[in-house]
């Protein structure tokens, strides 16, 4: 039985070896800016850089993968909170948007394509993680695996205090909450992205906005 990664092309093959160029941007390097807000919830901003999408990224699945590789890397990072795991979400989401590429038509329109494929798969994983969590075959307890020694040891632990309460709340919370308040997306990208109402996005950033305000206010 062949893995994910070896029915790859082997020119993408090669960019997954790359791949270590692409978590320099999944593990936060950049600027990160942790805003402490009195009486409010722990706000954290991701920045990186923007770019034009290209016009000719669907012209090729390593040209589709070249382009946007970073960008899903980081936002599976962001989703999954372990990097261990971004390897396999990157494939997952990748193999599947191969398959559709040839339906894609407006360029323009690819990153937030890729961006609903990355969060059905972090919510595959999530899911999948938290089943091994209750039978006991999740041993890893740590909550974020981030590698970036820009990073201060107040910052990061703030950060990993924030992925431990969001690996007790609801996948679903998770996700939108994570859209939402650290890869800043807007209320109805947070719905496109996770297909589903307005109404109930807001309920999913509010229900988990509410669990991590509880828990830094007892903390």
């Amino acid at each position: 039985m062949h893995s994910v990664h070896s029915v790859l092309p082997l020119s993408v093959r090669f960019c997954v070896w790359r791949l270590s160029r692409f978590r320099e941007l999944s593990t936060l390097s950049g600027l990160l800016d942790i805003h402490m807000m009195v009486a409010e919830q722990p706000t954290l901003r991701l920045v990186t850089e923007t770019h034009q999408t290209s016009q000719d990224c669907l012209d090729s699945d390593e040209a589709l993968f070249r382009r946007f590789g970073p960008y899903v890397a980081r936002i599976g990072h962001r989703l999954l909170g372990r990097e261990a795991d971004v390897d396999d979400l990157l494939q997952e989401v990748f193999l599947a948007a191969f398959k559709q590429r040839a339906q894609v038509r407006d360029p323009g329109a690819v990153k937030g394509w890729l961006a609903t494929i990355a969060v059905r798969t972090a919510r595959r994983q999530l899911r999948r993680r938290k089943l091994k969590a209750m039978v006991g075959l999740d041993d890893r307890a740590v909550a974020l695996e981030l590698e970036d020694p820009s990073l201060s040891p107040e910052g990061r632990a703030l950060l990993s205090r924030v992925y431990e309460v969001l690996d007790t709340i609801s996948v679903d919370q998770r996700l939108a909450w994570t859209l939402r308040h650290i890869e800043g997306e807007k209320l109805e990208d947070v719905a496109d992205r996770c297909g589903c109402s307005l109404a109930t996005a807001k309920r999913r950033i509010a229900a988990a906005h509410a669990r991590i305000q509880a828990e830094f206010d007892h903390g």
